[in-house]
């Protein structure tokens, strides 16, 4: 499927677009570079953009920390979600597991474009994020095998898993990327 109706279709009709995502063939590197890592580029170039707009020269080192460790954590998070299939009455296959995780954050990689407006960036992000939620949600049955009813379950426990894990690497990874360790994190404010 061509990726801008790919795009299109998972934001606008999920509920249709799932089973036809569950049935195509795909591998791990299909999924990475015709999805994956074009989608996932949005952010990381937006805060390129908007560092050399203001003047604050780490957007660049940022921007490719920020797009490494969402490469690294999206496959960890199939990981845990095809781990945890079996827990809530659903199918383990890791590329199933890809395509729930790459396809559900759709709408967290495209509001990425938002960022280039601050405030309204924020928002914007914050309402992709829970469209996210739900989209995974709305994939777990078809794609996972995941039984309607234990989808809720599996979604909130996939949902504080990866939390944690991009807490965790991001308090992990991004000093090391940044370099200065935690020093050099307390001398951008991220801390503050």
């Amino acid at each position: 499927m061509n990726l801008i109706e790919r795009i299109k279709s998972i934001l606008l009709n999920p509920k249709e677009e799932w089973p036809k995502i569950a049935a195509e063939p795909a591998t791990v590197q299909s999924l990475y570079v015709g999805y994956i890592m074009i989608l996932a580029a949005i952010g990381p170039i937006v805060v390129v953009l908007r560092s050399l707009f203001s003047g604050f020269g780490i957007g660049l080192p940022l921007a490719i920390a920020m797009y490494l460790l969402t490469l690294v954590a999206v496959s960890i998070v199939a990981l845990i979600v095809d781990t945890l299939a079996p827990t809530f009455g659903g199918e383990r296959n890791f590329v199933g597991s890809l395509k729930l995780v790459a396809y559900s954050y759709t709408a967290a990689w495209v509001a990425g474009i938002f960022r280039l407006i601050p405030i309204v960036g924020a928002i914007v992000g914050l309402l992709a994020a829970v469209y996210s939620i739900y989209t995974f949600y709305l994939g777990a049955s078809p794609v996972k095998k995941c039984p309607a009813g234990k989808a809720v379950a599996y979604t909130v426990v996939v949902l504080i898993c990866n939390i944690l894990l991009f807490w965790v690497l991001a308090l992990v990874l991004m000093p090391m990327m940044l370099g200065g360790g935690m020093v050099g994190l307390g001398a951008m404010g991220m801390f503050r």
